[in-house]
C-alpha cells in the first residue's frame, strides 16, 4: 500500500480523500489518503515527519502551500512561478514541488465545460496567491488578452508585469473594469468567503462566462452573474477535482476519470 495524504489548517472539510479515493478505485491502485492537521507553526517537522513513515506524496491547502514551496528541493515551472506548492512527489532524496490549481482550471474550462480559451478575453478578479497559481497554465491557452483588476491597483499591476513574458496581460483597480463585456471573467478574490461581491461594472457579464473558483456554496459572484446576463455560470468544484487528478498523474503516472467524480460528489 502506498501512503499519500493533504495538509491543511483547518483540514476537517478536505474532500481530497473521498477524491483519490475513487481514483485509485478506479486505476486498481492500493493506496491510503489522509487528512493531516499541521501545527500553524508546525508544518515543515510534520511533512518530514509524514515522509519518514514512508509517503510518496502529499498534496498542501491553506496556509502551507508559501511553505511547502521552500520545503520542496526542486519545483516545477508552475510551481516556480507561482510561488507556491500545492503537490510534493517523493524521489529518493528529493522532494519535488509541483502546483496543479492552474493545471486543475484550465482542465476542467478545456475538457468538462469544452470552452477554448484561445483568443479569447479573460478577467481575473483578485491579485492574490489564488491568481498566481493560475496564471501561467492560463496563458499557456494563448488567450488574446488576460487582464487582473484588484482592490489594490498596484498589485494587480506588478502580478500583470512578472507574467508578461508568457503572453498579454494587463492589472488595474477594480474601479477600472469597463462594461464592455469580456468572454470569461474568473472570481479569485476572497470576497466570496466573505459573502460579498466586489463592486464593479456590470456590463462586463454580459455573455460572459463566470468562474468563481469556491464550490460547495451559490456565491455572491455566481448571483451577480445571473443578474447580470452571464452565458454560464460555474463554480470550482471541477477544478479541485481536476487539481487533484493531475497531482493523482503526478505521484503514480495514471489518469483517472475526472468527470464520474465530480458527477459523483455534485450527487
Amino acid at each position: 500500500m502506498d501512503y499519500y495524504g493533504v495538509f491543511g489548517n483547518p483540514i476537517e472539510h478536505s474532500l481530497s480523500p473521498i477524491i483519490h479515493s475513487q481514483f485509485a478505485k478506479q486505476t486498481g491502485l492500493d493506496i491510503k489518503y489522509e487528512k493531516i492537521l499541521a501545527p500553524l507553526d508546525g508544518f515543515a517537522k510534520t511533512a518530514h515527519m509524514f515522509i519518514s513513515q514512508g509517503a510518496k506524496g502529499f498534496n498542501i491547502t491553506v496556509p502551507f502551500k508559501i511553505e511547502a514551496f521552500n520545503l520542496a528541493t526542486q519545483c516545477s515551472l508552475n510551481a516556480q512561478t507561482a510561488g507556491a506548492v500545492n503537490t510534493i512527489k517523493k524521489n529518493g532524496n528529493e522532494l519535488i514541488g509541483e502546483n496543479t490549481d492552474g493545471i486543475g482550471l484550465v482542465n476542467d474550462l478545456t475538457k468538462n465545460l469544452n470552452i477554448s480559451l484561445n483568443g479569447k478575453t479573460v478577467l481575473i478578479l483578485g491579485a492574490g496567491g489564488a491568481t498566481r497559481g493560475i496564471l501561467l497554465p492560463l496563458l499557456n491557452q494563448q488567450p488574446k488578452r488576460l487582464m487582473i483588476a484588484n482592490r489594490t491597483a498596484s498589485k494587480a499591476i506588478d502580478l500583470a508585469k512578472d507574467f508578461s513574458i508568457y503572453g498579454n496581460t494587463c492589472g488595474f483597480g477594480l474601479d477600472k473594469v469597463k462594461n464592455d463585456p469580456v468572454d470569461v471573467i474568473i472570481n479569485a478574490t476572497s470576497a466570496s468567503l466573505d459573502g460579498q461581491m466586489p463592486d464593479i461594472a456590470t456590463g462586463v457579464a454580459n455573455g460572459a462566462i463566470c468562474y468563481d473558483l469556491m464550490y460547495g456554496t451559490q456565491t455572491p459572484f455566481m448571483d451577480w452573474a445571473k443578474t447580470n446576463n452571464a452565458k454560464m455560470i460555474v463554480d470550482g468544484l471541477g477544478m479541485l477535482v481536476e487539481q487533484a487528478a493531475a497531482a493523482f498523474k503526478f505521484w503514480t503516472g495514471k489518469q483517472p476519470n475526472t468527470q464520474e467524480v465530480i458527477k459523483n460528489l455534485r450527487s
